[in-house]
């Protein structure tokens, strides 16, 4: 049953110290949520969860959360490893319940691969994701480095505590469930339908180069858009649209000009921001949508 904030700022400290560690497996983030109590209302809890997970935490912090996380589609570590949580990650992982043995064995193959490649396991909030996007966006982050991995991984936790802190919480206000500050949307014009299927990073420019900040991959609008966690604010710069236009031509058997489409945008303030791409195989226009 689910408790108002005011029942849980009341609650015994290790009522709420076990409660909090459900929803985020780092004992920083949850020990400095504890300090922070009471929560006056929803804007504060969530601020505070947002600034401790983003500006208080740091690599080992993260490693300890990721850690306390069943390996997508195990069905046995669920069982075995993660009883507190467990009924939870088999709901936010049902998209593997209905895939076949080939994609559930292609996800535990790769998994072992990303687990030797960056020492921690694939973390993805896998809400409302078929298998078979999953093990597509598994394949995509085995190609960035083990930093860049670490910043990706960072948003999905972000993602999941927010989720699983409305599982355990009587919370109303919209900014919980509200889309990414930075959306996107594809439109190919040569056949007048939306791009779907295309794999799409959102990058940050660092004063040495871009960083992925956000992946996914277009739902059949052509659109993503969790690409960032819900109520996230990015800080005004230089930001990158990366979209993987060649293996979406590659996968209708036709042959296009543009490998990639990078959009370089600047984000000046906290407001929304869409950025859509139109493409055909030989040309592609963008513009600031609302």
């Amino acid at each position: 049953m689910k408790s108002s904030l005011t029942q849980f700022n009341q609650l015994p400290e290790s009522v709420v110290s076990q409660t909090l560690f459900a929803c985020c497996g780092s004992t920083l983030w949850v020990e400095n949520m504890r300090t922070r109590m009471p929560f006056t209302d929803e804007r504060k809890l969530f601020d505070c969860a947002r600034q401790i997970w983003y500006e208080v935490c740091g690599e080992a912090d993260y490693l300890e959360a990721f850690g306390h996380h069943p390996r997508i589609g195990d069905r046995e570590q669920l069982r075995q490893r993660f009883a507190a949580t467990a009924d939870w990650a088999a709901t936010e992982q049902a998209g593997t319940k209905t895939a076949s043995e080939a994609v559930l064995d292609e996800l535990a193959a790769e998994n072992e691969n990303y687990f030797k490649q960056n020492g921690y396991i694939f973390l993805i909030c896998a809400t409302g994701k078929p298998a078979s996007e999953m093990l597509a966006l598994l394949k995509e982050r085995l190609k960035h480095d083990r930093e860049e991995e670490i910043q990706l991984a960072k948003g999905e936790q972000f993602k999941i505590t927010l989720l699983r802190l409305q599982k355990v919480l009587e919370l109303r206000a919209p900014f919980w469930n509200e889309v990414s500050q930075i959306t996107t949307h594809v439109l190919d014009t040569s056949v007048g339908n939306p791009g779907a299927g295309i794999v799409i990073r959102l990058k940050q420019k660092s004063a040495k180069k871009f960083q992925a900040i956000g992946i996914g991959i277009t739902n059949s609008d052509g659109r993503v858009a969790n690409l960032l966690p819900a109520g996230l604010r990015l800080p005004p710069g230089h930001y990158q649209m990366c979209f993987d236009t060649n293996a979406y031509f590659e996968a209708r058997a036709v042959v296009g000009f543009y490998p990639k489409v990078d959009i370089d945008f600047m984000v000046f303030d906290e407001t929304h921001y869409h950025v859509p791409l139109l493409i055909n195989p030989f040309g592609f226009s963008t513009y600031r949508g609302s």
